[in-house]
């Protein structure tokens, strides 16, 4: 669909929301038309802060570099002002394939998926295209689709995007906007190597706008974001609330032997489905994994050491359902956004207090109901005043009943 047949019978009147102090509306933006249909479409009532903070000085054509969480709305930050500029300055005559005008780096494939649509959406009454570019794919077909046509917005992970540069199948010489989203994660995934050989290979940062995000500013982040953007300006948002208020937080105190038994209860006992279990350590995962499948519970493992293509499958079958439950690592865990996980169980607390708002973050979404379930041993019980400390709030804790420390027959509880 063209910004010409958007529909000359939609107009942002239709889409009516109302004025509210302290809120800003997409409507008073002065964005194009076919954007605010697709704004419409996805029911965006209120700019979220990010969005409310970033969108004035991106939209102006400035460098950011922001300090925002998952959840927080900063895809639609980056996209809505990257689709502006396009629409605003099309490219007019014959354009090459596999050029595309703006480039957003993610460290995963389920990331740049979630992204790629997202883009999609907003783009639905434009002329604008969306490629994603992920290892663990089809290189064949991805290869198809570069040469298909010309691209104007590309999402990729940094491996495969490697790949088609040294191919020559991708030129990078146009871009125009430049986007690191989760560099922190990007950081700690040994992907830095990759992303600066890319940045060498787009305009020098003068002559593109480059939009930097991250959960966290290290001063790695920071030497890298001085590096890479030019006279960028620094947002640091903190969510309303970082523990969302949708999700019910509870700490049962225990021991270091009787976690797995309390974690086989809760899930038994309470006839859990569709729960995510985090805990510190790749084996300590794995671990789990394998005595829950011993027990008769179904589990499955998402961890950096799993190939991509079997995390693709991992996650595709506990999004619907056939998995019913999903024990990850932090790394792994963080950005993945699945409808209708009703429980988060922290298995080991987390030492980083940011990283616990990253877990808990995976239930209550969309303003649904969740419940997080904390288990604090002498081991790591204190993790707890930092955390507090962050979330700006106490957590109940209390003993772990009894009821839940029983051993149980698996075969008779699961359902």
């Amino acid at each position: 669909m063209t910004e010409e047949n958007a529909g000359t019978s939609w107009s942002p009147e239709l889409f009516n929301v109302e004025p509210e102090d302290g809120k800003a509306r997409f409507h008073d933006m002065d964005l194009p038309k076919a954007i605010m249909h697709g704004i419409a479409d996805l029911g965006f009532r209120y700019a979220s802060p990010i969005q409310k903070e970033s969108l004035p000085v991106v939209l102006d054509g400035e460098d950011i570099v922001a300090k925002a969480q998952t959840g927080t709305g900063k895809t639609a930050a980056f996209l809505i002002s990257m689709i502006d500029t396009f629409i605003r300055e099309p490219i007019d005559g014959k354009r090459r394939t596999g050029t595309p005008r703006a480039l957003i780096l993610a460290p995963t494939r389920e990331l740049v998926a979630q992204i790629a649509k997202d883009a999609e959406d907003l783009c639905n009454y434009t002329r604008l295209s969306v490629v994603a570019i992920v290892g663990g794919m089809d290189y064949q077909k991805q290869r198809d689709d570069l040469r298909h046509a010309p691209c104007d917005i590309m999402v990729a992970t940094p491996g495969r995007l490697i790949d088609f540069l040294g191919q020559n199948e991708i030129n990078l010489r146009k871009i125009e906007v430049l986007v690191l989203d989760e560099a922190d994660r990007m950081l700690d995934m040994g992907f830095m190597p990759d992303v600066r050989r890319i940045i060498r290979a787009c305009p020098r940062k003068e002559l593109r706008q480059t939009m930097l995000f991250s959960a966290t500013f290290t001063p790695q982040i920071v030497e890298l974001s001085d590096r890479w953007t030019f006279d960028a300006v620094r947002i640091e948002i903190e969510p309303d609330s970082v523990a969302t208020q949708t999700v019910e937080q509870i700490v049962y105190i225990t021991t270091a032997d009787s976690k797995y038994r309390l974690l086989k209860n809760v899930i038994l006992k309470r006839g859990l489905h569709k729960l995510m279990v985090f805990a510190n350590r790749r084996d300590l995962c794995r671990n789990l994994v394998d005595r829950l499948v011993a027990d008769g519970i179904d589990a499955a493992l998402l961890s950096g050491e799993v190939p991509q293509r079997k995390r693709i499958q991992t996650l595709d079958r506990f999004k619907e359902g056939l998995t019913r439950v999903l024990v990850a690592t932090d790394v792994a865990g963080r950005g993945i956004h699945i409808d209708g996980v009703s429980h988060v169980i922290n298995y080991t607390l987390p030492e980083d207090a940011e990283d616990y708002v990253h877990r808990i973050g995976r239930t209550g979404r969309a303003g649904a109901e969740g419940t997080s379930i904390s288990f604090a041993c002498e081991d790591d019980s204190f993790y707890l005043p930092e955390i507090e400390k962050f979330i700006g709030r106490s957590l109940p804790c209390e003993q772990a009943p009894e009821s839940l420390l029983e051993d149980t027959d698996a075969t008779q509880t699961n359902s």
